[in-house]
Parts: C-alpha cells; sequence; structure tokens
C-alpha cells in the first residue's frame, strides 16, 4: 500500500511542475503542444491498458464504461455551474471563475487516474508505466492551466502551490485505496472500476483536454497527440 502512495503521489507531482512552470512565462502554445502529448498518453493507455485488462463477459464492461462516462459528464457539469468550467482554460483570462471550483474539478479529473494506478499496482504486482507516464504527463498541462485560473480568480499563489501538494497527497492516498480496495476484497478483480474510470477518462479528454490543445496547439497538436500516443503504446508492449 505504501508503493502504491508513492507511486500515486509521483503520478500527481506534475502538477507542481506544471505550478512552477506557470510563473515562468512558457508560452500558451507550449502547453498546447505538452497537452496534445498528454491526451494522446492516456488515450494510449486506455486503448491497450484500461480496456483490455477490464474485458469480461457479457455487457459488464460496456456497461461499466458508459457508467464511467456518465458519472463524469455529471460531476463535471456541476462543477462547471459552479464556477469551474474554465479549470483547463491556459489563457487565463477567466476572473470571475471560482477558486474552490476549480481545485474541485481538478480533483475529479485525478482521482479515477489515481485509483487505477492502485489497483493495477495490486493486480499486477507491479507499477503500469505506460499509464503512469500517461498520467504524469497529463497532469503537467493542467497543473499550469490550474495555476493560471486560480490565481485569475483571486487566490494566492502561495495558496495555490498548497493546494497543489493537497491535491498530490489526496492523488497518493487514492492510489493506497484503490491497492487496498483490492487486496481486502480478493473477489474483486476491478475490471469493472477500471473499466469505468476509463469511461471517465476518454470524457475528459473529449469535453475539456484536446479542445483546449488545439485552441492553442493549433494543427501541430495533431502530431504531438500520436507522438503521445506512440510513446505510451511502447511502453506497454514493452511490459
Amino acid at each position: 500500500m505504501i508503493a502504491a502512495f508513492l507511486w500515486g503521489g509521483l503520478a500527481a507531482a506534475s502538477l507542481l511542475i506544471g505550478f512552477v512552470l506557470a510563473g515562468r512565462g512558457l508560452s500558451n502554445r507550449a502547453i498546447g503542444l505538452i497537452m496534445g502529448v498528454g491526451a494522446g498518453a492516456l488515450i494510449s493507455a486506455i486503448a491497450y491498458e484500461l480496456l483490455p485488462e477490464s474485458a469480461v463477459e457479457g455487457w459488464a464492461t460496456a456497461l461499466a464504461f458508459l457508467l464511467g462516462a456518465l458519472a463524469f459528464f455529471a460531476g463535471d457539469w456541476l462543477v462547471d455551474h459552479r464556477g469551474g468550467a474554465e479549470r483547463k482554460d491556459i489563457a487565463g483570462d477567466q476572473p470571475g471563475g471560482s477558486g474552490a471550483a476549480i481545485f474541485i474539478g481538478t480533483l475529479l479529473d485525478n482521482v479515477p487516474e489515481s485509483i487505477i494506478l492502485g489497483m493495477s499496482l495490486a493486480l499486477g504486482g507491479a507499477i503500469n508505466l505506460a499509464f503512469l507516464a500517461a498520467v504524469f504527463v497529463s497532469n503537467l498541462p493542467e497543473g499550469v492551466a490550474g495555476t493560471v485560473n486560480l490565481t485569475s480568480s483571486g487566490v494566492a499563489r502561495r495558496k495555490v502551490f498548497w493546494l497543489w501538494t493537497a491535491l498530490v497527497v489526496v492523488s497518493a492516498a487514492c492510489a493506497a485505496l484503490g491497492y487496498a480496495a483490492v487486496a481486502a476484497l480478493p473477489a474483486a478483480d476491478g475490471r469493472a472500476a477500471q473499466a469505468f474510470a476509463a469511461g471517465a477518462m476518454l470524457t475528459m479528454l473529449a469535453d475539456a483536454m484536446m479542445p483546449e490543445a488545439f485552441e492553442h496547439g493549433g494543427k501541430l497538436v495533431g502530431l504531438c497527440t500520436v507522438l503521445g500516443f506512440l510513446a505510451a503504446a511502447v511502453l506497454s508492449f514493452l511490459e
């Protein structure tokens, strides 16, 4: 469980790197391109790791996948209408946003990924490097965008740092929770949970991450997405 906690914290630690980059004048175009790489890596992880490993008889996988998508859609809708709609907007021109909603929305984006990291460690006995890399890269631009929008909504930069630190700890705890759930319930193989998380993650990518990446990164984002997908796929095949 300790290993799951540490790996979950490592995957979310790129939020803090994004916090640092947000204060270093990194261009919106560069952040958009990084978003494209992260999105491609996550799509690859969903296609080659989460869905194949979640395959069960009957309609269970499809149902869990759709429920995950619907759950994220509903949660995201609530966050959007509470002032967190622009939490991934790297332009940072939304001063009317709610700091609390931006934080909760970012947490919503990270919880499924962290839980699955812990579950994969419990099921396979080793961390899934392809999925870990995908989550780490995808959190980097989210840290930048979240920092820019939190400061635009009036949150002090020092407080933003502690918010991201708390989120890293929560993400680590969620990974430990995923590990503990599989360890405590041997009959539960976690496959339905993986399909659920895959649906939630794909909805997040289509709803917010990819549109934002293309808005600021331009057509080159398409190639960056392919590179991210390929890198994660190669890691998956090598495992």
